[in-house]
């Protein structure tokens, strides 16, 4: 589908979104499904002892936990996130990503 937003994603079908990316011993995995100027849609494995080091993001990101448990720290504060579970990550606002297990998550940012 040329003219369409979304990527690397079935259309048209029931999809289950944890099992379009795999864990990988020792990585983290990413698979954009959008990549507009004011959204981004990414889904992320990311395996245990593995994680996204503190940075900041150019709009507010909320992460939904498909599977596992991440530690998520966002301005010195750290939760104990699981599957089924969702954050918010300020624009702006230090945050960082662990897996303590090995974790799946879909990571949308919205910008202004």
């Amino acid at each position: 589908m040329a003219d369409s937003f979304m990527k690397n994603i079935g259309f048209a079908e029931v999809l289950k979104l944890d099992e379009l990316v795999d864990y990988q011993e020792s990585r983290v995995i990413s698979r954009t499904l959008a990549q507009l100027p004011q959204v981004t849609l990414t889904l992320f494995s990311i395996s245990q002892g593995e994680g996204i080091s503190a940075h900041t993001a150019p709009g507010d990101a909320l992460v939904q936990i498909l599977d596992g448990e991440a530690e998520i720290t966002i301005g010195g504060q750290t939760f104990k996130v699981k599957a089924g579970e969702s954050v918010v990550m300020p624009k702006g606002v230090p945050h960082a990503l662990e897996a303590r297990k090995s974790f799946k998550m879909l990571l949308t940012v919205i910008k202004g």
